[in-house]
């Protein structure tokens, strides 16, 4: 039976950032860096790791991060309601901020796909009833030509993650009941069929279902009560990383993409695995 003591390398958890308002959407750069927002203060960061972090941009709320295939930064800006771009140039642009003549309720979480079809999440719920336009909280996927197209309707759809072979989107559902979805893809990227994945449900309020990401072994690390939930491929629980603060998002980075950089409340902290985490798409195309 696999345990956590098979999956890091220490538990020597490092605090590597503190006093911040509420640290989010943690992104490794393969030429050294991690990028993570402070989400009250509006603020997107650069840090290299033993080195004080460097302000990138002021966002409206920016939460998760990814990259697209061009290695331009996407950031999911929820108090903006929309889902930007930003260039080597500096210059940022909208990706995403209508659906169907709509504006999108808060936009909190963002991937790509190997195809370049980026995925992200719109929960409703903290939005003002008299603000939403859409009437409803969904997963929306954005093709290479800019079209938009609701993938999935979720309760409150936070966090996101593809499987290794990017036939399983896994979906964060953070209020409520708390789960993981398992959403099966055909090879369009199309719903084919949905189900639980794992039970989040416990007691406390350190910490909801949020930030997930998958290991090369495909086992799917998933914030929540306590910490972090560590699964196995079939959904079993392996155990809970303990957190000294709600931890909100994690991502695999360095070098060896084996270590754990984790947003939590005022801090950002570190830790190492003996298994990586699976690389963005573009980190290949880069590579080639």
């Amino acid at each position: 039976m696999t345990t956590l003591n098979d999956i890091l390398e220490s538990a020597d958890l490092k605090q590597i950032v503190r006093g911040m308002g509420f640290t989010e959407g943690p992104l490794w750069h393969p030429d050294g860096y991690f990028y993570f927002v402070d989400l009250p203060a509006n603020l997107l960061y650069r840090m290299v790791l033993g080195q004080v972090p460097e302000k990138v941009r002021t966002t409206e709320g920016g939460n998760g991060t990814t990259f697209d295939l061009q290695g331009r930064l996407l950031n999911c800006e929820g108090d903006g309601r929309k889902v930007t771009r930003l260039a080597a140039d500096g210059s940022v642009s909208v990706v995403a901020d209508r659906f169907q003549g709509k504006r999108l309720s808060r936009p909190n979480d963002v991937i790509c796909h190997s195809n370049g079809t980026i995925m992200f999440t719109d929960p409703d719920f903290r939005v003002p009833l008299e603000q939403r336009e859409i009437g409803n909280a969904a997963v929306y996927k954005v093709a290479a030509d800019g079209a938009i197209a609701e993938l999935v309707r979720c309760e409150y759809p936070n966090g996101l993650a593809l499987s290794k072979d990017e036939r399983t989107l896994y979906i964060a559902n953070t209020r409520w009941t708390q789960y993981i979805h398992a959403i099966e893809l055909d090879s369009a990227g199309n719903m084919v069929r949905r189900r639980v994945f794992a039970d989040m449900s416990a007691d406390g309020t350190n910490g909801v279902p949020d930030g997930m990401k998958v290991d090369e072994a495909g086992r799917v690390f998933c914030t929540g009560t306590g910490g972090v939930w560590v699964f196995e491929p079939d959904g079993s629980l392996i155990g809970i990383i303990a957190m000294p603060e709600v931890c909100a998002n994690i991502t695999f980075g360095g070098p060896d993409l084996r270590t754990l950089l984790l947003t939590a409340s005022t801090s950002v902290y570190t830790l190492r695995t003996k298994v990586p985490g699976l690389p963005h798409p573009w980190y290949k195309r880069r590579g080639s």
